[in-house]
């Protein structure tokens, strides 16, 4: 590269241009119906001089990238490295209420490659409190409205959704391709069914399971316990919702990004519970 040239990266691909270039000229050139122009995170004029390793996003309203470059554009603030490994990922949540559509979500903007979601529930007016849902989907079955909750959220992700209750008799066949399995059940006796059955059908599948996450109490009581070399515990494993004490936005999304950063670590071959 000579002193006159320098290096950008336009919507993450990396360009060659002249020195001392105004950012009107690279649109006019590169992207001439973009309407938002962005300079290292931040709104810019076009009258900007651009300088040597700038990040620019040109955006069009309403027009949705390409998938190589919509796929750049989602995982540009990834540790290099990450993305390769969870684009292979296939994830299983059993659940698709507060946990699971908090955690569906999560898994999705970080790029798992594959999701199969399994829920009976449809959308209420009670669930918006605190579940990935709108208005417009109540009466809905939760796994088709977060299915296409999360196809818009970044469509590079396969999402297969079973309608239906996950029981001792089907779980093998739903969740016998994917590495990891997280609970994100309502009821104990639920919760109690699927790690019972999931240990006796799977031998080096991990699964990840939620306990007390209801109220107010302080976020920080909310930890990742590691049961044992398959199994990790997300909650307080103490608060249960009952009188008084009921499912709220706040805690539940705690919890739920609990086990989903758990599952990211596990992915990338570190252990959830542990620093280092």
């Amino acid at each position: 590269m000579s002193r006159q040239q320098i290096q950008i990266y336009l919507n993450e691909r990396s360009l060659t241009i002249a020195a001392g270039m105004p950012l009107r000229d690279l649109q006019q050139q590169q992207c001439p119906e973009a309407d938002l122009l962005i300079v290292n995170g931040y709104p810019c004029s076009d009258d900007h001089i651009l300088a040597h390793q700038d990040r620019i996003v040109m955006i069009c309203r309403g027009i949705a990238p390409q998938p190589q470059e919509l796929e750049a554009l989602m995982m540009a603030r990834h540790t290099p490295g990450v993305h390769a490994k969870v684009k292979m990922a296939r994830v299983g949540i059993a659940g698709a209420g507060g946990l699971g559509s908090a955690i569906a979500i999560a898994l999705a903007r970080t790029g798992i490659g594959f999701i199969r979601i399994a829920d009976f529930d449809v959308v209420e007016p009670s669930n918006l409190n605190r579940q990935q849902y709108f208005i417009d989907q109540i009466g809905l079955p939760k796994v088709h409205a977060l299915r296409d909750n999360l196809q818009r959220i970044n469509p590079l992700v396969t999402v297969d959704s079973y309608y239906g209750k996950v029981t001792t008799n089907n779980l093998k066949e739903l969740f016998a391709d994917i590495d990891i399995l997280v609970e994100a059940f309502d009821r104990a006796d639920q919760k109690a069914m699927l790690a019972n059955t999931f240990f006796r059908t799977f031998s080096e599948k991990y699964l990840v399971a939620a306990s007390g996450m209801a109220g107010y109490e302080p976020g920080n009581t909310i930890r990742t316990r590691k049961i044992n070399d398959r199994f990790y515990l997300c909650g307080d494993n103490l608060t249960a919702a009952g009188p008084g004490c009921g499912l709220m936005a706040p805690r539940v999304g705690i919890a739920a990004h609990h086990q989903a950063n758990a599952v990211l670590r596990l992915i990338l071959g570190e252990d959830p519970a542990t620093q280092g």
